[in-house]
């Protein structure tokens, strides 16, 4: 599963609302967790701002593996039954 890259003007804020709608589509509420208690968006979207495109970022939010790359955010998935959309 692999959402859009963020928009060119993109910021912190787009940043975060991916990661949201990636983990909605594996059925978590965005009223169920905290963000930033995983993982410090402003450090992430710096660090992803100053690559040079090769790099990417794994954290888990509630037990659901993320990957975050320039390329967008996409849901680490071993088992494909982990995380479809219903």
């Amino acid at each position: 599963m692999h959402s859009p890259p963020a928009d060119s003007s993109g910021g912190p804020n787009d940043l975060v609302v991916e990661i949201i709608e990636t983990l909605e589509t594996c059925g978590l509420e965005d009223d169920g967790y905290q963000l930033h208690d995983y993982v410090d968006i402003d450090a992430l979207e710096q660090l992803l701002a100053s690559s040079d495109g090769d790099i990417a970022v794994q954290f888990t939010v509630e037990g659901i593996p993320l990957e975050v790359s320039p390329d967008g955010v996409d849901v680490i998935v071993e088992d494909e039954s982990e995380c479809v959309n219903e």
